[in-house]
């Protein structure tokens, strides 16, 4: 709950600062009765009406500060907050009350609602502490998933560069400088408005709305057992399952808890790429489109449940989190680096002291000898011999203050040296943080691409093993055509020249059959001209012979052997003729 009521907070922090018109850091109290109001509905709250006017009574001096709102804001509101209400309802009407003071007038290439998902974001990945800010990290996480959506490379240089060019005196951006960074293209460079606006949706439904996978699938129905397709949304505790992605028609949930599991099928029913998800009550059967969608639906529900088993959060908030411990922890090695070199300056000044100490001293012996050894001089003469023993002491003496000088000046300089040392330690421990920061992004983007090649390796060779099958099929196939069509190649050569042969046999009888042909005319020419002749003479001697002719159309006298061979006009015609004959006779 604790979690919860933080990002509450970030959110009405946004909206309590956009109705600071004047920057006082104070609100006016009928601005912050509409807004408490208004944070009771979106939150489904009871509001109590009384307590509100009991807070904000007219005998108080002046607007309410962000401190004077809180105890109210907590006592009346969060804690009464429950996790049934809209999230994305609540965000909306703090963005509401921000964007029209705060959203920057130049063009950006996202669109407003784009730019709310990206300032809820910000409310997700920012630090918790006041002024709202994200680092640096956080900022480059948000971009590298956003170029990860966008089917993009990440171009690290450019982000080091982007780093470099950073305002120190910040240690990270507003929710509307991140805004304009993402709206303005910078990261984003040529992609299209849609390709940025898409992958800012799939960002914010993965850290904002807890998706953690959503696709189209094939699901029988529990009471017609007919396959209808659905679009199905997968969160930390529940996968619910839509009629099409704009999420507007919901058809059903599936609760999921610590005892719920899934198992692949085989196939049936003209079915593929089945698998079963098994819940306390009920048991669904879903379709992929394909073995790889299976596969990736399969783990991710399977890993959903581990996590409820385990109780820990989604991948993404616990991620945060990890990152949050790590900063903190390179923080506090860097606030001990920094305590130690500052007990390292306070011993270094402290020796610097002692040596000054002892310098002031030795300049003191120094005045000091000199003074005697001018005393020395102007009695020399009379005690020379008297002191020559006292002015030997004196040079040893002098002889041992000088080498203790050394001495401290030696171990001054090695004092220095170590200084110098740790100066540089602290330094390549810096480099070392960094290259061990720097190893770990690299080693996270090398196992990336070695999974995705090892997946894209093990395709393609599957690929080429099928190609080589269907290459030697094709092989052989063609082999065995080629050897019928040599055959029949064969045949049909052996066929034309057969035919060649009786075409030329063909050719031989049809000259052959003209000659005879011609023969034959001849002969029958010969004929006609003899029958004609012979014809003439019949019909001169009109004998009883005659030849044979096509006979009459009319009907045909019948004799006693058969059909008669003439007409009746033909027999009265001779009849005519033999009674002439009688006559002459």
């Amino acid at each position: 709950m604790g979690g919860l009521k933080d990002q509450l907070l970030k959110a009405i922090w946004h909206a309590f600062t956009a109705l600071d018109l004047d920057h006082s850091g104070k609100v006016s109290k009928s601005q912050l009765k509409v807004l408490s109001h208004n944070l009771c509905t979106v939150l489904k709250v009871p509001h109590d009406p009384v307590a509100l006017e009991e807070h904000f009574r007219d005998d108080d001096e002046g607007p309410v500060s962000n401190q004077g709102y809180m105890p109210y804001l907590n006592k009346f509101i969060l804690e009464k907050v429950q996790d049934n209400f809209d999230k994305i309802e609540f965000n909306r009407m703090c963005w509401t009350l921000c964007v029209k003071k705060n959203l920057t007038k130049s063009p950006l290439l996202i669109t407003e609602e784009d730019a709310f998902k990206v300032w809820v974001i910000f409310n997700f990945l920012s630090e918790d502490k006041y002024p709202l800010i994200i680092v640096p990290e956080e900022i480059e996480y948000l971009l590298k998933k956003l170029t990860e959506a966008m089917g993009g490379g990440w171009q690290q240089e450019q982000f080091e560069h982007y780093k470099i060019n950073f305002d120190d005196s910040k240690d990270g951006l507003s929710a509307w400088e991140l805004i304009e960074l993402v709206g303005n293209g910078q990261f984003s460079k040529g992609m299209d408005r849609q390709t940025v606006s898409m992958a800012i949706n799939e960002v914010f439904n993965e850290l904002i709305l807890d998706v953690l996978k959503q696709g189209y699938m094939m699901k029988k129905g529990h009471k017609r057992k007919n396959w209808t397709e659905r679009w199905f949304v997968l969160k930390p505790n529940i996968i619910s399952y839509y009629v099409g992605e704009d999420l507007k028609d919901k058809k059903g949930d599936i609760l999921l808890d610590e005892n719920c599991c899934v198992e692949s099928l085989p196939d049936k029913d003209g079915k593929k790429c089945l698998f079963l998800i098994k819940c306390f009550d009920k048991t669904f059967e879903i379709s992929a489109s394909d073995k790889k969608k299976k596969q990736e639906w399969i783990q991710a529900i399977h890993s959903t449940i581990h996590l409820l088993k385990l109780g820990s959060p989604p991948p993404h908030k616990e991620a945060r989190l990890r990152r949050k411990e790590l900063r903190k922890k390179l923080l506090a090695e860097q606030e001990e680096l920094e305590r130690q070199m500052k007990e390292l300056q306070a011993a270094n000044e402290n020796k610097q002291q002692e040596l000054e100490t002892v310098r002031k001293k030795l300049e003191e012996a120094a005045s000091r000898a000199a003074e005697e050894e001018k005393k020395r001089l102007q009695t020399q003469v009379e005690l020379q011999a008297r002191f020559n023993t006292e002015l030997e002491r004196e040079k040893l003496i002098r002889q041992q203050m000088e080498e203790q000088v050394a001495q401290k000046s030696s171990e001054l300089e090695q004092y220095l040296q170590r200084v110098r040392e740790l100066e540089d330690m602290y330094l390549k421990l810096q480099e070392a943080l960094e290259d061990e920061r720097q190893a770990r992004q690299d080693e996270e983007t090398v196992r990336k691409l070695q999974a995705r090649l090892l997946e894209e390796e093990s395709s393609k060779r599957a690929e080429l093993e099928k190609w080589h099958l269907e290459q030697q099929q094709a092989i052989q196939t063609t082999e065995a055509e080629k050897q019928e069509l040599e055959n029949q190649r064969v045949m049909k050569e052996r066929a034309l020249q057969e035919a060649m042969e009786q075409l030329q046999q063909l050719e031989l009888e049809r000259k052959q059959a003209l000659e005879q042909y011609e023969g034959v005319k001849k002969k029958l020419e010969m004929a006609t001209n003899k029958t004609k002749s012979w014809k003439d003479k019949v019909a001169q001697h009109e004998g009883l012979i005659r030849l044979i002719e096509p006979g009459s159309k009319k009907p045909h006298l019948i004799t006693n052997w058969g059909p008669a061979a003439f007409t009746e006009a033909e027999l009265e015609e001779r009849e005519k003729t033999w009674k002439g004959k009688k006559t002459t006779e």
